[in-house]
């Protein structure tokens, strides 16, 4: 168990790189990798799970405790990503499927990651972990319905039948994963380590399908698609980092947030958009999550040498 646990650690720590590896599969070998798209909704699924059994009264309890702080936060991450997005693909031209790719992955959640690169940051980790929560159990609702109002004018968009995709592959597998910690703690425990193991694979999974199943239209658009999503994730940070320090927030708090609003839920982009648009409007989505998790450990870095004394413009 001690090297199954040592393995995971490497894993959860080279998590981008993993990431970059296999999305380089996925182009290379498409044939192999694109047979996973019919799973990526369950591969997701078992990411949410592994999300629930890490979740405690103590994250919502910051909600309670802190309830402005939480709310720069969910909010930025609802209004900041949203309409960057929607304010890129009115710039930028691109093909309709792209652009309502580029919104579904601006609509969605913070991703998991934001945890760790809050945490690398030397940010508010209690902050970051309370945020993303939010975010996750309000996005049956709030993600749908953004997606409806900024994404119908490229492609139809089925908000109830995302409302309730999202139900199935985020609050029941986040519920039943709760439940489980509840009622076998000992054994949650034990498995816990195991988790970012669980999870690397999933997404590097998700990623491979979705570039394999995309190949053709990478080749084509990859670059114009991989712009936006490193304006769109770039300026997400800087735009959420002003948002909380002009409501005040301490430098630790700052950096939480800018990461929590500038790294997404790729993972349920990727599914949503591989269900409800195309394989191609998912690739902004398996960019995203490749380039994030690379921007996100840099900014950590940068972030974690700044202290409170310095003047910090991200």
């Amino acid at each position: 168990m001690k090297a199954l646990a040592s393995l995971s650690a490497f894993v959860g720590k080279t998590f981008a790189a993993w990431v970059i590896l296999f999305a380089v599969l996925g182009f290379f070998f498409p044939d192999t990798f694109k047979q996973f798209g019919p799973w990526i909704v369950t591969l997701l699924a078992i990411i949410m799970f592994g999300m629930g059994l890490t979740l405690s009264i103590e994250d919502f309890r910051e909600v309670v405790k802190r309830p402005f702080d939480v709310a720069i936060g969910v909010i930025g991450q609802f209004l900041i990503m949203p309409l960057l997005a929607v304010l890129l693909t009115q710039i930028i031209p691109m093909p309709a499927e792209v652009a309502a790719g580029v919104i579904l992955v601006g609509c969605c959640p913070g991703g998991t990651s934001s945890n760790v690169m809050t945490y690398l940051s030397k940010g508010d980790i209690a902050l970051s972990v309370a945020c993303t929560s939010v975010t996750t159990l309000a996005a049956p609702i709030i993600t749908p319905f953004l997606v409806w109002m900024f994404a119908s004018q490229y492609l139809p968009v089925d908000g109830w039948a995302m409302f309730l995709s999202i139900v199935k592959v985020v609050l029941v597998p986040l519920a039943l994963g709760a439940l489980l910690q509840k009622l076998l703690p000992g054994v949650v425990k034990a498995a816990v380590p195991a988790l970012p193991l669980v999870s690397v694979i999933g997404i590097v999974l998700i990623v491979a399908a979705v570039v394999g199943a995309s190949k053709a239209s990478i080749v084509q658009s990859g670059l114009m698609i991989f712009a936006v999503v490193v304006l769109h994730n770039g300026l997400g940070y800087v735009l959420g980092f002003f948002a909380a320090k002009a409501t005040g927030l301490s430098l630790a708090k700052r950096k939480a947030i800018a990461i929590e609003v500038g790294m997404q839920n790729s993972g349920l982009g990727a599914a949503l958009a591989t269900a409800y648009f195309s394989p191609l409007a998912a690739v902004p989505s398996a960019i995203f999550s490749v380039w994030h998790n690379i921007s996100g450990a840099l900014l950590a870095n940068w972030f974690a040498g700044r202290t409170e004394d310095e003047a910090i413009q991200p």
